[in-house]
């Protein structure tokens, strides 16, 4: 049995907690919001972000994040990644040296470009930093249902370890040591998700968005091996597993933006019914900082991009895609 901080109460953040309370672990959640701690302390729920979901009794949230974390023997953060370099800060202290810290999150720093490790590593030197990712659903996660993600650590010796303390029966790690293929297939895939819901949401038919995810699948690539990456991680949990899940179903958060974009809503409508972030909104805009930075071709994301950021309207870049000269790659 570990002792676990869930930094985050979010509903994967709170997904998360659920599952690891469930196996026998002690768990503290931080969340920002009163409302959130005081319902999962008092009703054993979260209303706000993950409903219908009866929370177990061993999970107690706090709005302290040094009470999170200073009894524990793993860190999770799972707050969206463009706050995690602040929240990083947060928990810096004595009482957390040495101990790991697992990042949930997908995304890039926007402006920056940075991994997630790298910021974590640079708020938190003396932590070893892991990535968890994978295809996996909150809502599935809190009811018990199985799945399986990628750990990712510097060694995978620190990743067993990690692997240890916060793998259930329920939710399976599976290991490696490449943070760099790990981080770039779990931040991509959301905003190849938006495009794959734009094909379908515009009825370009399934055939398109077959091609659209192959052809993303490249750009994954690409970008993997010009930052030192392995194109073979992107075969497992973090990449094609990742991509499957989020681009084909409505339960995406980024499927269903890009679907509600192709029918004809507003960005602004769109996100303004939201409670939850949408990263793939947000990575768009990083992601485009570091494909510039590392002079990677990107047609895919680069036309999520002018869509999201630019004005430029569904048709116009749809046709701007199919306008491109044939490609020589199978």
């Amino acid at each position: 049995m570990s002792k676990i901080a869930v930094i985050g109460a979010g509903a994967w953040g709170t997904a998360i907690a659920q599952n690891l309370a469930v196996h026998g672990n002690d768990v503290a959640i931080w969340a920002r919001e009163s409302e959130v701690v005081t319902a999962i302390n008092e009703n054993h729920e979260n209303t706000v972000f993950l409903k219908d979901i009866a929370l177990d009794e061993k999970i107690i949230a706090t709005g302290s994040l040094f009470e999170a974390v200073e009894a524990a023997d793993v860190i999770m953060i799972v707050t969206p990644a463009q706050a995690l370099r602040s929240v990083c800060v947060g928990i810096r202290s004595k009482a957390i040296i040495g101990k790991p810290v697992v990042l949930c999150s997908k995304g890039f720093e926007i402006g920056t470009g940075m991994m997630l490790s790298a910021i974590a590593k640079e708020e938190l030197p003396d932590n070893p930093i892991a990535i968890m990712t994978g295809p996996t659903f909150a809502s599935e996660v809190a009811k018990g249902l199985p799945c399986a993600v990628t750990l990712a650590a510097e060694t995978k010796d620190i990743a067993k370890e990690i692997r240890d303390l916060i793998g259930t029966k329920k939710l399976r790690p599976y290991v490696t040591d490449d943070l760099i293929g790990t981080q770039i297939g779990s931040a991509i895939k959301n905003v190849l998700a938006i495009a794959s819901g734009i094909v379908i949401g515009k009825g370009l038919g399934e055939s398109a968005r077959a091609a659209l995810i192959t052809r993303g699948l490249s750009e994954m690539a690409r970008l993997t091996s010009a930052m030192g990456g392995r194109k073979e991680t992107l075969m497992g949990m973090c990449g094609m597993g990742d991509l499957m899940l989020t681009a084909t179903s409505m339960q995406s958060r980024n499927y269903s933006f890009g679907y509600a974009l192709g029918q004809g809503e507003t960005i602004d409508e769109f996100l303004s019914q939201r409670n939850a972030v949408t990263e793939g909104y947000h990575t768009s805009k990083a992601l485009m900082v570091l494909a510039k930075k590392q002079a990677v071709e990107m047609p895919i994301c680069e036309m999520v991009y002018s869509i999201l950021h630019e004005g430029v309207s569904l048709d116009e870049a749809v046709d701007g895609m199919l306008s491109r000269p044939f490609g020589t790659e199978a």
